[in-house]
């Protein structure tokens, strides 16, 4: 039997626990089995949801791996197990998930990846606001920090997206009943992270990337078409993207911001920092790990990075910007000057003067919404 390649990436996406995206998923299972397709639950979380847990009996269920951390058990799916089993289709439930400590993979994506690349197809779920470039902006809207997310990459190489929407009046209408959470937990949840303004607010955000997702899998097609035509489009401007690393804080916040846009225009993104020396070595050690850890959460999310060599942050950063034709820079607006190089006290208005030619962003990071 010839090896088969890569598996096939499904991801149901919602916007908030309940809207039905692990009882689709579990449909969609059935409908392959009674195919004669071979399918196992390799992970689920029913979270006593008596209609969901329903829907997977019948299905074959592969054991999880039990993990010992700090004298306590936990459960997470076994993905070498899978493996061994080698069915055409895996179902596994909460894709953003983290992995206890003493797992061998840090995050269940990369578990993901590793039965992909056994030629296995996976069917996962996972929310919006799990995405890494949205995080500041599900903290503005929720005022809730996302810990767990999944660099927007990850979800770009999916094979297909399918967004479940549900009206968040229906959604609280299901919490009421008890179909999502038991009482206690229900009306906790309805007095914080679900209040309706909030459950609006994550749907638009859900509808914007259903939007983008369907134009990002447009534009790949149309790609693949234009170069098996040997057809230039002329009319799309390439578009480039520069974001200035700093020790600051909000880098983190810049460099989503950036990631963001540049997939939207399907654009380039570098990642720069300045130094005199060209490398961080004389830096003040918590300073050298702040622009490690950014320049690293960078390369996570498939960011090109660099540390240039200047005296003058401006001068530097535009002369790279121009040699490397920018469109945009993004910067952070100075909130403490100690976390910037000699010469900086003027750097936004510097570089905007000797970047004439390209678009500059300045970005302050926003508080969240009191609602």
């Amino acid at each position: 039997m010839p090896e088969k390649g890569r598996g096939k990436l499904k991801i149901f996406m919602g916007y908030a626990a309940g809207v039905g995206k692990t009882y689709k998923m579990l449909e969609e299972a059935r409908e392959l089995k009674a195919k004669g397709i071979d399918v196992v639950v390799g992970y689920f979380e029913p979270h006593g949801r008596k209609d969901t847990i329903a829907k997977a009996e019948g299905l074959e269920f592969v054991p999880r791996k039990k993990i010992v951390y700090r004298e306590s058990t936990f459960e997470e799916m076994d993905t070498d197990a899978i493996v061994a089993r080698r069915p055409q289709v895996a179902v596994v439930d909460e894709f953003p998930h983290t992995n206890v400590p003493g797992s061998e993979r840090a995050k269940r994506w990369e578990d993901v990846h590793v039965l992909l690349d056994a030629g296995i197809d996976v069917l996962t779920t996972m929310n919006v606001q799990h995405l890494e470039s949205l995080n500041d902006e599900v903290w503005r809207v929720t005022g809730i920090r996302v810990r767990e997310t999944i660099p927007d990459w990850v979800v770009e190489q999916a094979d297909e997206v399918v967004m479940i929407d549900l009206t968040p009046r229906a959604l609280l209408h299901r919490l009421e009943r008890g179909v999502v959470y038991g009482r206690e937990k229900a009306e906790q949840a309805m007095r914080n992270f679900f209040r309706e303004s909030t459950l609006v607010a994550l749907r638009e955000l859900a509808l914007r990337q259903a939007a983008h997702e369907v134009e990002h899998r447009i534009g790949d097609d149309e790609a693949g078409t234009h170069a098996e035509a040997g057809v230039q489009d002329g009319k799309r401007k390439h578009h480039r993207i520069l974001v200035h690393v700093t020790a600051d804080p909000q880098t983190a916040m810049l460099i989503r911001r950036a990631k963001r846009v540049s997939d939207f225009l399907g654009a380039e993104c570098f990642a720069v920092a300045v130094q005199a020396s060209g490398d961080l070595s004389t830096l003040p050690e918590s300073d050298r790990e702040a622009i490690n850890r950014h320049l690293n959460f960078a390369r996570n999310l498939h960011i090109e990075t660099r540390i240039l060599e200047g005296e003058d942050t401006a001068p530097t950063l535009v002369d790279f910007a121009r040699r490397n034709q920018i469109t945009q820079i993004f910067l952070a607006r100075p909130r403490d000057r100690r976390w910037f190089p000699p010469l900086s006290r003027n750097l936004v208005q510097r570089i905007v003067a000797l970047a004439k030619d390209m678009q500059i962003v300045i970005v302050s990071e926003r508080e969240p919404v009191i609602h």
